[in-house]
This record gives structure tokens, sequence and C-alpha cells, in this order.
């Protein structure tokens, strides 16, 4: 190759080189933690031993981050949803009854099948085989409501008389126990064997804080669910009439009622109890762009609100060791549900969301200016070095009389 050749491409050469080292030099900018933690690359390889499937606490010591706290729950999980990272466990596979948290599962399997304005009047057939203790939303025989206030019968009130009504849509008790099934093992939720729809006691039915987090995570990507484990308060039916009544969410972190205190930013999810399981609860909650997903499995210490306070420990851990903590596993990526178009666009568009919300929370939220400011310095080089390209170029073919050197 001739200098005439060879000038000009050696300055887009290095005009590509300039570019390269700026896009190297600011991706970290965007990328890295305030102590350097990269939280964008997604979940972590599984360490060599699955440390999910060791028994009691399970956690990395690293410097800078704090021990979880000491809690009696029998089996716990502390996930940070964004990155899919576990950051400490127990037991997290240990079979457990669910009570209530299994209507998680439950959602899951029948929220997209009926649209939320159907309307159903429940017949006596439909809420047959209640279980005696069963918590009821009040659904009354020969009434119509909308699937919608069925579903907040479930979420608010944990109430089976709306499950029931729900599994009469389905195709009935047993085809809903099997649908849920599916699901559960669609999701990859090894640990969970399904006997009842509504999570009440029943032989053979167990899962674990690991499938229960499973469900949580693969819940809040579905916006009627989200809604529903979010509210507060409602009317039942919504539409009101004589029949009419209030419900208030049973999950008192979410609420504040009976002594506990509200959690802030707390999006849900769904709390059970059942003289077998004890208290169960998944909770969710979301500060600055960071949600993490607790479940608390059958506390231990005696106290009324133990898996509520137990669970605000493990959260106000997690808040504060997610940016360092090494995980200790991780959660799939939820799979999108064939069934449900919703589910399948949310998924879609979590890996996204969860990458640009996790550089906003890394530069202060100015995630959109740093990468411009990227790619315009990086422009700026590149057209300095086409200019200097063309420059060369003009020199070589005007000769000596533009006071060029003789080639």
């Amino acid at each position: 190759m001739s200098t005439a050749t060879w000038s000009p491409v050696r300055a887009l050469t290095a005009a590509a080189v300039c570019t390269a080292s700026m896009l190297a030099l600011c991706g970290p900018v965007v990328a890295d933690g305030p102590n350097g933690v990269d939280d964008l690359r997604g979940a972590p390889p599984a360490p060599a031993a699955n440390l999910l499937d060791e028994r009691g606490v399970q956690f990395l010591p690293r410097p800078g981050v704090p021990a979880p706290p000491r809690v009696s729950a029998l089996s716990w999980v502390v996930t940070d949803l964004g990155t899919h990272r576990i950051l400490a466990s127990k037991d997290a596979h240990r079979p457990l009854p669910p009570a209530s948290t299994l209507k998680t599962l439950f959602a899951l399997t029948l929220l997209p099948r009926f649209a939320q304005g159907t309307v159903r009047t429940v017949s006596s057939a439909d809420l047959a085989g209640i279980e005696a203790g069963s918590s009821l939303a009040g659904v009354q025989e020969d009434v119509p409501y909308r699937v919608a206030d069925l579903w907040r019968g479930v979420f608010l009130s944990s109430g089976s008389d709306a499950v029931h009504a729900l599994a009469a849509m389905n195709g009935g008790w047993g085809k809903t126990i099997d649908d849920m099934q599916a699901t559960a093992d669609r999701l990859g939720a090894r640990d969970t064997r399904v006997e009842s729809a509504d999570g009440f006691d029943t032989p053979g039915q167990f899962s674990s804080a690991y499938d229960l987090s499973l469900f949580g995570q693969a819940g809040l990507t579905n916006r009627d669910f989200a809604n529903f484990a979010a509210t507060k308060t409602a009317r039942f039916p919504e539409g009101g009439g004589p029949d009419a009544s209030g419900l208030q969410n049973t999950n008192r972190l979410l609420v504040g009622s009976h002594g506990v205190t509200p959690y802030d930013g707390l999006i849900g999810v769904k709390n059970g109890y059942t003289s077998h399981a004890g208290n169960t609860l998944v909770a969710a909650a979301r500060r600055g762009h960071r949600t993490l997903l607790v479940t608390a499995m059958n506390p231990q210490s005696g106290a009324e609100n133990a898996v509520y306070e137990e669970a605000r420990a493990l959260l106000d851990w997690g808040f504060a060791a997610a940016p360092r903590a090494a995980a200790v596993g991780a959660l799939p990526a939820p799979a999108p549900d064939p069934k449900d178009p919703g589910t399948a666009q949310a998924a879609h568009r979590a890996p996204t969301t969860a990458l640009h919300q996790a550089a906003a929370a890394r530069t202060g939220g100015r995630t959109g200016d740093v990468v411009l400011w990227s790619f315009s310095a990086a422009g700026v080089i590149a057209l300095a070095g086409l200019g200097t390209a063309l420059w060369w170029r003009r020199r070589r073919s005007a000769g000596p009389a533009d006071g060029g050197p003789a080639s």
C-alpha cells in the first residue's frame, strides 16, 4: 500500500480506536455502582456448589456488607428482582405447607383466562366444598360478581369462597389443581405439590420459600396481579348494592394493622396462615430503582406479628446489602405464559427496564446524560479523525503547489 493510500486509512483507524476507547471508558460509568459493583450483568452463574441446596443460613461475607439478621422463620429467601440475585437464604428448598401464599400460584394460573369485566352469578355448586375455618370474602349465592371483584376477594381477604367461584369458572376444583401444578412445573418450582387450590392444609401439599419467591416474581410481571396485590381496601362488589361490604387487605405489612407499622415502599404480595403452616408471607418492596422480594415461612418465635417483623428486618437488610452483596443463587427470569400475552410482553420488556433502572440508580438518575455524553464524545473524535483523513487525501492529491510533501 502506498503512502498516499495509507495516510487516510491510518487516520480513520486511529479515529476508530479512539472511539472504541471512549466507549470502553464510558461503559463502566453507566454500569458500575458507587462501590464498583456491576449490577447490570444479570443474575450470576450458579455457584459450583449450589448453596441454595445447603442447610442453614446461606450468605457470602464481603467487606462492607452486614450479615443478615437472625430471624426465627424456618425458611426464608431475599431476592433482588432487578437482577434476580438471591442475596441470602435459609433452607430455601425446605418443603413446608404454604397456606394462602399458594394463592399466588392460583392467581398466576387463572388471571390470564378471564377478562376482568366478565360477570359470574355465583351458584351454590360454585361454593360447595369450602373447608370449615377457611377465610371468606363474603361471596353470596345468586349474586352477580365481576371477575375483578372475585380477585379482590382472593387477594385482600384470602377468600376461599372467591377461589371456589373462580375455580368453577375454570372447569372445577380438580382441573384447577392440575392447572396450578402445570404452572408450577413450567416455572421450575420443583418443591411444590398442589392438593388444594386455596392453600388450605391438605395432606401431601407443600411448597418452599424458593418456589414461593418464583411465584411472587412471576406475579409482579402481570399488571393485574401487581395491582390486586398492592390494593389496600376495596368495596365488594365494587359496584356497590345492598349486599356490598368493605374489604381490607389482611397483609399487615402493607396496610398497617394489629400493631404492625406499614413498610415504606411495600407493593404486596400475599400473606397466609393455617394452624399447620403457621404464618407465611411473600412481600415485595420498592425503593428508588431497586425492588426486593422476601419470602418467610413459619416463624418460631411465638410473637403475634413475627412473620411481618421478620420480613421487615430482612427487607431492611436487603436494601442495605444489595449494592455490594454477593449472590448465593438466582431465580430464573420468569418464563412467559403462552396463554397470557400480557406476561409475555412484560417478560420481554423486563430486562431492558431493569437495565435502565439500575443504570439510573448508579448515576443519580442521569443515565441518559452519561450515555449521550459518551456517544457525543465518540462522535466528535470520529469526525475529527475523518477530517484529518480528508485533509491528508487533499494534500496528497494537490501536490507541492499546496505546500504538501512530494510523494
